[in-house]
């Protein structure tokens, strides 16, 4: 149960985000709607649909902003659709960066994300430049304390599906296909555990370590790139 560095590179970007709490809701209900749109608006046979509400719910949204996302995306409400695509490109040091992207102009964005690329030392790539280094994963934060051993909930947690389970100074990290992570969610809640972070994300294969100076400049393009209305999420490989 070695540790690893992804955890404290979350709490940096979960900082960031909680300044921008209206920002973050608006990036939700996108993904609610076109989790609706693609697979309709039952949250028990739309896995997409159910991952998406769990984010809202973490992220403390409000039921109606949920209940509004739905029916925009069925078409009770009105609203744009979105496209759902992956960017790839490259950061300073030859960092690989992953976007999830909605967008309602393909080109408008394109355009604006390469123009935040090569502002920030890095360029847009073509599609699979990059995404062969990352696995599709669910990761499960569990805060440390008096009452999780840390024997058990590895025991706990592989009996529930997960594949692995690591550890740092105040963390367990809980990892899963993307296919069990409800089992191991629902199992680990019912063990008492205190989950700070839940997400199906891109977990790199291999990091890579930075330069202070080139550490500086990546954070600045991610930061700006999070910051860009059609970027739901950024993955990295950096260390």
């Amino acid at each position: 149960m070695a540790g690893h560095s992804k955890w404290s590179n979350i709490k940096h970007k979960k900082s960031r985000q909680d300044a921008q709490r209206g920002k973050i809701f608006t990036k939700i209900s996108k993904e609610i709607m076109v989790a609706v749109q693609q697979g309709g608006e039952d949250a028990d046979s739309n896995f997409k649909l159910r991952l998406a509400i769990q984010k809202a719910k973490s992220n403390n949204m409000p039921n109606d902003n949920i209940e509004r996302a739905i029916k925009r995306g069925t078409g009770d409400l009105e609203g744009k659709r979105f496209e759902d695509i992956v960017y790839e490109g490259y950061g300073p040091g030859g960092v690989a960066v992953m976007l999830d992207i909605l967008t309602d102009n393909r080109n408008r964005t394109a355009g604006e994300i390469r123009h935040i690329f090569s502002k920030n030392g890095g360029n847009l790539g073509e599609s699979g430049c990059v995404s062969w280094m990352f696995n599709r994963k669910g990761l499960l934060v569990i805060e440390k304390n008096k009452e999780v051993d840390e024997d058990e909930l590895l025991l706990i947690a592989l009996d529930a599906g997960a594949e692995d389970v690591k550890s740092d100074l105040d963390t367990f990290q809980v990892t899963c296909e993307p296919e069990e992570f409800e089992s191991v969610k629902n199992t680990l809640d019912k063990a008492g555990c205190k989950l700070v972070f839940q997400e199906v994300s891109m977990v790199p294969q291999n990091t890579v370590e930075l330069n202070q100076t080139d550490m500086e400049t990546m954070e600045k393009l991610e930061e700006t790139l999070e910051d860009h209305n059609d970027v739901q999420n950024v993955y990295t490989n950096v260390s």
